[in-house]
């Protein structure tokens, strides 16, 4: 027999957590990327390895191609999101990548994303230890507060089964 497994809650923002952090974001790009994950719930692999073919401006939506379990999936995209899209692909003009190195416009690495959101949470005076994911569960969590189906949250993250999402 194996141990079993430690069942720890979920670290999660409140709702004011989320949007102080994104506001003192000052970095476009940064910003950009932070009210993404949160906005669609994407883990950071989702996120760096999206392209600008899989945005859907006219149906508001995004469309996660080989996500985890080699799975795809569509996620609704916000009316204020959008807008902040809109004015992050005017400022960086990215070519393939939705968010790339500036220089080699390969896609913008993990560690990158982690070092400037943990700046972010350092200046917003939060101190939880925030990752990329916590905004994911943070998403997750204000979805079934503000009463939607734990069956359409199940399908936004994109979990086969519904225990996985029962954590929140």
């Amino acid at each position: 027999d194996r141990p079993k497994k430690d069942k720890k809650l979920p670290v999660v923002l409140s709702f004011e957590e989320v949007l102080q952090l994104i506001q003192v974001t000052k970095n476009l790009k940064h910003r950009a990327m932070i009210a993404l994950i949160y906005a669609t719930g994407m883990r950071i692999g989702e996120l760096l390895a999206l392209e600008l073919s899989a945005i859907d401006l006219k149906r508001n939506s995004i469309h996660i191609k080989n996500a985890k379990g080699r799975k795809d999936r569509t996620v609704p995209l916000g009316k204020q999101i959008r807008q902040l899209l809109i004015s992050y692909g005017k400022t960086y003009r990215p070519q393939r990548y939705l968010f790339e190195n500036d220089r080699t416009h390969q896609p913008y690495s993990a560690s990158s994303v982690r070092q400037f959101l943990k700046r972010s949470c350092r200046s917003a005076g939060i101190e939880k230890k925030v990752t990329p994911h916590t905004l994911r569960h943070s998403y997750a969590t204000h979805l079934l507060d503000n009463g939607v189906d734990i069956r359409y949250i199940q399908e936004f993250l994109g979990h086969t089964k519904p225990e996985t999402t029962m954590i929140y």
